[in-house]
């Protein structure tokens, strides 16, 4: 089931009432249940079809699931407005939102992720797929988080996927780097944003996180970051108690 929210601003209180309205993480074995089989062929070649356009995927490489089409298609939709814009596609994985951005003309497009194998990936489909835009900027970057991000740089727009389930689903480490390496990477996705001033004065960060998830302690990380946070989709599955919702958030100031 999808819920679609009207885009908007939320003053702190609003923030706080969206805090107090969102789930509870779900229990450890409702999570691995629900994760249980996921991604034991991440170290096989794969392939990824979307919007018309084919992937492959080496070993290794994220193949995009639920989560990532909400991101996927509220880009393609232009929920996620990216044209003429600074972009950053954080956990870029095989590279599917940076082709829908340079489809869309945005005037500069970051492709990164901590894998350089992903950003590799990344930068042949977009050639492949995309090619030279005389209006836009492809910058692939293999960084760890924003920490090889120039300090020049100004984000307008920021999508992130992260890899943010509770519980250990595996052993593998090439899982637990795609699946569940937990709240953390996105508590320092906040302060790296946010101590090094790279979002722009009316910059969105857009945020896909579920109850799979610590998604309160999330959201409120952010809240006491400085950003306002609005639900633009929800979406629920039939067979499970999973929500995942896509955040939009705005400084405070911008606000």
């Amino acid at each position: 089931m999808t819920d679609r929210t009207p885009a908007g601003t939320a003053s702190q209180d609003d923030a706080r009432a969206l805090l107090d309205s969102l789930p509870d993480t779900l229990p450890r074995d409702e999570i691995l249940a629900i994760n249980s089989g996921s991604k034991s062929d991440i170290h096989t070649e794969r392939t990824y079809d979307y919007n018309g356009w084919s992937f492959t995927l080496p070993p290794g490489v994220f193949k995009p699931g639920d989560t990532s089409r909400i991101v996927h298609d509220r880009l393609l939709d232009g929920t996620i407005p990216v044209k003429g814009r600074s972009y950053a596609a954080m956990g870029v994985g095989l590279g599917v939102e940076a082709v829908i951005a340079g489809g869309l003309g945005a005037r500069e497009i970051y492709a990164v992720d901590v894998h350089p194998d992903s950003v590799a990936t990344a930068a042949a489909h977009y050639e492949r797929i995309v090619g030279d835009r005389p209006d836009t900027v492809f910058r692939p970057l293999v960084s760890n988080l924003f920490e090889e991000f120039p300090d020049s740089a100004r984000l307008d727009v920021v999508t992130f996927n992260p890899p943010a389930v509770s519980a250990r689903t595996s052993d593998d480490p090439t899982v637990v780097r795609n699946v569940c390496v937990g709240a953390e990477i996105v508590l320092r996705f906040f302060d790296q944003i946010v101590t090094r001033d790279l979002l722009a004065p009316d910059g969105e960060i857009h945020l896909v996180v579920s109850n799979t998830a610590e998604l309160k302690r999330i959201v409120g990380h952010g809240v006491d970051a400085g950003f306002r946070p609005v639900v633009l989709h929800r979406q629920t599955w039939e067979g499970d108690n999973c929500q995942a919702y896509l955040f939009k958030l705005i400084r405070h100031d911008a606000a």
